[in-house]
């Protein structure tokens, strides 16, 4: 009963703290945010950051990360093998579901907001303001473009 308290207020610290990048103690993780170390994302289009939190995003495990998408950005239509539930932590994402990006066919998601994507699942987003979102999934974490042409690893 005792661990499970740890646990349930180490969770609560870290949802009221702002967690970033991460140290394992003891079987648990706490995440401050001086602690986040920003990298960028190959698999997005130019100007996406990544912050991983627990990992890594190659392997079969638990994953949580934080993507930084600047002011203006687009990510193309595309999918993900696994079931993705994202937090807005700040900014607007909006979000939008098909085979090709349209900003008129997108739900304007603030901070607080939650999406639970399935497997599979076509989907756009773009950012009219910087926008920090937490991604909770199990890996490998991969996107795969509706147009291969869309891929920045291809280019």
């Amino acid at each position: 009963m005792k661990n499970k308290l740890r646990a349930i207020l180490i969770f609560l610290a870290s949802a009221c703290f702002g967690a970033a990048a991460w140290a394992e103690t003891g079987g648990y993780i706490i995440v401050t945010p001086s602690d986040i170390k920003w990298a960028d994302v190959g698999s997005l289009p130019p100007g996406a950051k990544v912050a991983v939190i627990e990992g890594p995003m190659s392997e079969a495990v638990p994953i949580t990360a934080r993507l930084m998408l600047p002011a203006n950005y687009k990510i193309p239509a595309h999918s993900h093998p696994g079931v993705e539930r994202i937090t807005v932590l700040s900014g607007t994402f909006n979000y939008g579901m098909g085979d090709k990006l349209d900003p008129q066919k997108t739900t304007a998601l603030g901070a607080g907001s939650v999406i639970v994507m399935q497997p599979k699942m076509n989907h756009f987003v773009w950012t009219k303001e910087e926008t920090v979102i937490q991604l909770n999934t199990m890996g490998p974490w991969t996107i795969n473009y509706v147009n291969p042409a869309d891929d920045p690893r291809k280019k």
